[in-house]
């Protein structure tokens, strides 16, 4: 079966809840960062010599940990007919790396809203919490998130430094990372009018479908139809276009709302069944609008279904919504002049594993066949567990299709079909994030800002610092 949706539901607002509480007597992790090093912005003033760049566009492979770069990096080659081990990723060539340290002022292992607010507004926060920093009262997290003194995103940022401002998702635009870029929500799950119910029912509180309407991005494109009322689309003081065909005729003088879909859009692997824009076009087509601006613009492009696809444990398509982010960002590079500043990182990883010792080229897709050590070459035979049965190179730690003793035995057209969910170890009913550090690729004026092991939060600093100077 085809997977569509993503099995993981949302926390529940009383996690949301019990988490806050958990913040007495906690620093933001923004605060115990800067006692190790000088912040972001005080490193920038300190060195007058830094190029602050025009243009920055921000790339977030939603749940793309080091594990799904690697795997990644070998699909994607052996599509091309390598062997794969060898070939590079577009974003593999930049100059500039680092890893990013991604828990939540909460969580050890994060979720999206608490890491987006790091990546693109300067600060860790708590779990579930979309830029509203964590505090310990839960009635005062309500206020602040429900019309409170909040500090400004990104996109407001961008706006008192004179930029356009471009919001790309495959995801709906009202999920926990596009949402980052332009509102304020005590919970992700506040995404939409009908969502705000008890105990999101606060005097003030406004929905994040309706904070994007009332914000000034001037480019908003993905999915999430659904989370809109008539209203609201009918408000959008701009074009409102629903596939690739209305988006490329859209007026050029116009801000532009993009919903392609009434949740998250395709999976890459599907969407030539579709009429949905690819992640690539989408990044070009904003990068074209916005260069007319003369103070510059700052984008942020989210590959957000390589998420949900790793939470239905199917890795098929994770490595092909990769794939599709690889694309965009070799598009983005082709065209973006000597002034823009690319990143391309990750908001948190997955529980995926590559493993078993199979020999080079192996599919990466499939089972394991090991080394031969007398020849040097793949052995004739696949590797078996103890069970007498073979496996895959990729799996995850958690989640369902759990392998047991009993489990049917695996074939090589099994596991290589596009639907086929790999094994887990532990049982659960959607694979989970987890803890470890992420990269982060940077290239273009100020790409040396971004080395050694960071703080998430010091992300978002650093854009903060460029876009004030």
């Amino acid at each position: 079966m085809i997977v569509k949706t993503m099995p993981m539901k949302h926390l529940s607002s009383l996690l949301l809840l019990s988490t806050a509480a958990l913040q007495v007597g906690c620093a933001p992790a923004s605060e115990s960062s800067t006692q190790k090093a000088p912040s972001a912005s005080a490193k920038m003033t300190s060195d007058t010599g830094t190029e602050s760049p025009k243009n920055i566009i921000v790339f977030i492979g939603d749940g793309m940990g080091i594990s799904t770069i690697t795997a990644g990096r070998i699909f994607v080659g052996q599509e091309k007919g390598q062997m794969g081990e060898e070939n590079m990723l577009s974003f593999d060539t930049f100059p500039q790396l680092a890893l990013i340290k991604t828990y939540n002022t909460n969580a050890q292992v994060p979720d999206s809203a608490g890491t987006a607010t790091a990546i693109l507004s300067g600060y860790k926060t708590n779990i579930g919490a979309v830029n509203i920093k964590p505090v310990s009262d839960v009635q005062k997290m309500f206020l602040e998130g429900c019309g409170g003194d909040v500090s400004p995103t990104l996109t407001d940022k961008a706006k008192t430094s004179g930029k356009s401002v471009g919001v790309i998702s495959t995801a709906r635009l009202t999920h926990a990372t596009p949402a980052a870029m332009y509102s304020h929500s005590v919970s992700r799950d506040i995404e939409a009018d009908k969502d705000l119910k008890a105990p999101f029912d606060y005097d003030g509180c406004v929905s994040i479908s309706q904070q994007l309407i009332d914000s000034d991005v001037d480019i908003a494109i993905g999915g999430g139809r659904k989370e809109f009322t008539d209203a609201q689309v009918a408000a959008w003081p701009g074009a409102v276009v629903s596939n690739k065909a209305e988006l490329m005729s859209a007026p050029n003088d116009q801000r532009v709302l993009g919903l392609f879909n009434s949740s998250h859009m395709s999976y890459e692997a599907d969407r030539a069944e579709t009429e949905e824009p690819s992640l690539a076009e989408m990044t070009t087509y904003t990068m074209d609008r916005l260069s007319s601006d003369p103070e510059g613009y700052v984008m942020m492009v989210e590959a957000g279904r390589i998420d949900h696809a790793h939470h239905g444990s199917n890795a098929y398509r994770a490595l092909k919504d990769l794939q599709a982010l690889d694309e965009a960002v070799a598009a983005a590079v082709a065209k973006a002049d000597k002034d823009t500043l690319i990143l391309v990182t990750a908001d948190h990883s997955h529980v995926f594993t590559m493993a078993g010792y199979p020999a080079r080229g192996n599919p990466i897709m499939g089972l394991v066949r090991g080394v031969d050590r007398k020849t040097g070459g793949p052995d004739a035979d696949y590797t078996l567990d103890k069970d007498g049965k073979p496996y895959t190179t990729l799996g995850y730690h958690n989640g369902p299709n759990v392998r047991e003793a009993d489990s049917d035995t695996l074939t090589d057209n099994m596991v290589q079909d596009r639907d086929y969910r790999q094994q887990t170890a532990v049982h659960l009913g959607s694979e989970t994030h987890a803890g470890e550090d992420v990269a982060l690729y940077a290239t273009g004026p100020g790409a040396e800002r971004f080395s050694g092991v960071m703080e998430q939060n010091e992300i978002g600093e650093t854009l903060e610092a460029f876009l004030a100077k």
